[in-house]
């Protein structure tokens, strides 16, 4: 985690001094579940419970003993003195503690990014209300296609951030699992009792089996959510930095009056926003393929997985939040021009009404493959550096004007055909009704 894609709440998270905090606490509740069927006395509890820490002291001692449960414990003993401190960690090993407060920072982390997705949800909708009127030429392999509105457009977008928050909150349900049953989770070691009342307390359900560690498929499904979320919004950011071209010109973002777009060049006004959330979007891709191949471990365990993760959750958590935030700064922000959108889809003199102009053809009773001849030549033509516009060469033909001349004002209208793009917006919850 580098501090400039790492919102504080994210990096509180994942921070040393929370993950001893969670240890710490996983431990007190161990014991009070051990105090609670008569293993270790109820008289201890006290003590235990005002056990405490210094994360630079643990530091310390880990460079000693090569190892931070035990430099955690050896901390902690110290605070707590003998004989209460030997009912510490009874009967667990270092996953109890690393895995299990690891599903806790999943969670808190689902919870913060969740909320942050939600804004960046309710800019989009926002957007998608206030222009849904607004019109535009729909595109396809980035050549005009046939007229849309930006609101439909970006009512798509709210509907695929809906699928990525299902999806990260079904994710975090299924790696909200702790593990409190020992060295191969057999429990031979721990009553299970004492795994229910940890898990519990910390909101977590038990894994129903485990072996040392939770099994990595349902850490590998989580980063899946993880990378499906920022390509959501990777997929937005794409979409605005094409609409903020030069030679399209429909929609920028935020800008600010002090704002430099290039030390060179001063007329530049660069998309760096939507450009950095693009790269990131690649970042946490790059984290799915680590956590996919975490998933097969040795016998009962290996760490094969842990120094990968200790890079991997933190770094994805953060950079999805960081992107989340950025999205709402640009959707909330964006700079839509009407306007300009509205000359675009007259672009070579209305070439985005060739099919509706085809089928015309077609309903006059010309075969497919003449009028799909004769639409595509006027086209065409249009369509060169000196040509003159689509319809205006469709004026100039006497068959084409003999069949459908009185109807180019309604073939031409770029309202004819959008009759049914408010579905969208009330299948999607949005409470537009279709007409």
């Amino acid at each position: 985690m580098i501090e400039r894609y790492s919102p504080p709440a994210i990096r509180a998270v994942w921070a040393d001094q929370h993950r001893f905090e969670l240890f710490l606490r996983i431990e007190i509740l161990a014991c009070e579940a051990w105090a609670g069927i008569g293993r270790i006395p109820e008289a201890a509890l006290s003590k235990i419970r005002k056990a405490s820490f210094d994360a630079g002291q643990i530091a310390e001692v880990e460079a000693r003993v090569g190892h931070d449960v035990i430099a955690f414990l050896m901390v902690v003993n110290e605070s707590i003195g003998q004989p209460e401190a030997r009912y510490v960690h009874l009967g667990m090993t270092s996953q109890d503690l690393n895995d299990t407060a690891m599903a806790v920072q999943l969670l808190e982390s689902s919870r913060i990014i969740s909320a942050d997705l939600g804004r960046v949800r309710e800019a989009a909708v926002e957007l998608a209300i206030r222009h849904r009127r607004t019109l535009m030429a729909g595109r396809t392999h980035g050549m005009v296609a046939e007229p849309i509105t930006f609101g439909f457009k970006v009512a798509g977008w709210v509907a695929e951030l809906d699928r990525a928050l299902a999806r990260l909150n079904k994710s975090s349900d299924e790696v909200a699992v702790g593990r409190v049953s020992g060295a191969v989770g057999t429990h031979a070691t721990v009553d299970p009792r004492v795994e229910d009342y940890v898990c519990a307390e910390l909101g977590l359900k038990p894994d129903p089996i485990s072996t040392q560690v939770i099994a990595r498929d349902r850490h590998a499904n989580f980063m899946s959510a993880l990378a499906l979320a920022a390509g959501a919004l990777e997929r937005i950011a794409t979409e605005i930095r094409h609409l903020q071209r030069s030679e399209v010109g429909e929609a920028f973002e935020p800008f600010g009056k002090e704002q430099k777009g290039s030390s060179a060049m001063p007329h530049k006004r660069n998309p760096v926003m939507t450009e950095r959330v693009c790269g990131l979007a690649r970042v946490v891709r790059g984290h799915l393929v680590t956590a996919l191949e975490n998933t097969a471990l040795w016998h009962e365990r290996d760490i094969s997985h842990s120094s990968a993760e200790r890079i991997i959750f933190p770094d994805a958590c953060a950079v999805v939040d960081f992107m989340a935030l950025e999205m709402t700064k640009v959707l909330t922000g964006l700079e839509v021009r009407p306007v300009r959108m509205l000359r675009n889809l007259q672009f070579g003199g209305g070439v985005v009404f060739s099919q509706r102009v085809l089928l015309a053809l077609v309903e006059s009773g010309m075969s497919r493959e003449d009028a799909y001849l004769v639409v595509q030549k006027a086209a065409m033509q249009a369509l060169e550096e000196d040509g003159q516009g689509f319809r205006a060469l469709l004026e100039k033909d006497a068959d084409v004007m003999k069949r459908i001349g009185g109807r180019l004002d309604e073939i031409f209208d770029p309202w004819a055909g959008l009759e049914h793009t408010e579905l969208a917006y009330e299948r999607i919850g949005l409470g537009v009704k279709a007409r």
